[in-house]
């Protein structure tokens, strides 16, 4: 089967190495054309057109949701391919996909992932897969190459919906974690020891372990970069507004995001959001 990937970013590049490897033909395409290349076992294209052209899946894994409809444009969706949009680009933009998918007699499968640079390289992500149970079917060889576990749900859209909900309690935790890191330095406690004690309880999620370390150590390599999950945040304020829900605490998250992008750390992981707590000391 013949894949072809239109974004090779931090998440993109390791899911097409992973397809590759697994025996797929795949064709990947980037804006900027070295990321492309750089991807061991795939052909790079210099347009997404000629990736897309005869493949059995389109998988896009971009920016946003702009982005992505920017890539699909010019022919590229010809109602061959199954499309799987595997990009968090919110509910307008899902929507918008869904049309030109529509239009084009494309099949569209709306299958956000779960998980960051470290599950992509080992094909561990967990994808939410919605829309029509053939296509899922049918892409069924994709998912399991590039996951290791598919959330299987309803009609497309409804992948992007539980998507926001699971980015609105990680950006929240992260914050939070945040502003505990800094309290515990502030007050003169070790937040090693804090670390410490959460660990393997009720109250110690793996992913404080992960971040919590990145924010003691002040090294904040992306896994997945502030920026994105601003952008990501910003998304779920949408989604909040257009259905009359006040997203309170995402709105302060949101807040604290732009003071530390603000002063230089958006290229940065996502826990950099850190340095928002503990300016000025």
């Amino acid at each position: 089967m013949i894949v072809a990937v239109l974004g090779t970013g931090t998440m993109g590049a390791p899911m097409a190495r992973n397809l590759a490897e697994a025996g797929f033909e795949v064709r990947v395409w980037n804006r900027t054309i070295e990321k492309a290349r750089a991807v061991e076992g795939a052909r790079a294209c210099e347009t997404a057109a000629e990736a897309a052209d005869g493949a059995d899946f389109l998988l896009t894994m971009l920016s946003d949701g702009d982005a992505v409809e920017e890539a699909v444009s010019g022919g590229v969706l010809d109602g061959n391919a199954v499309w799987l949009q595997m990009s968090t680009v919110g509910l307008d933009a899902t929507e918008r996909l869904m049309k030109l998918a529509d239009d084009s007699g494309t099949p569209f499968v709306d299958a956000p992932v779960v998980g960051t640079k470290q599950p992509a390289e080992k094909g561990e992500l967990t994808i939410l897969a919605s829309g029509p149970r053939d296509a899922r079917e049918r892409a069924k060889p994709v998912f399991d190459t590039v996951g290791a576990r598919t959330i299987e749900l309803g009609e497309a859209g409804d992948g992007t919906r539980l998507k926001l909900v699971i980015n609105s309690w990680l950006v929240i935790l992260v914050e939070g974690l945040a502003e505990t890191i800094a309290l515990a330095e502030a007050i003169g406690v070790d937040p090693e020891r804090f670390l410490e004690t959460i660990a393997g309880g009720p109250t110690g999620p793996a992913y404080a372990q992960l971040k919590g370390k990145m924010m003691i150590a002040r090294k904040f390599d992306p896994a997945f970069s502030l920026a994105l999950a601003r952008k990501d945040a910003r998304l779920v304020l949408e989604a909040a507004e257009r259905h009359g829900f006040e997203a309170a605490l995402v709105e302060v998250v949101a807040r604290k995001m732009d003071e530390a992008i603000d002063a230089g750390h958006g290229d940065e992981d996502m826990a950099a959001t850190f340095y928002a707590s503990i300016a000025g000391r």
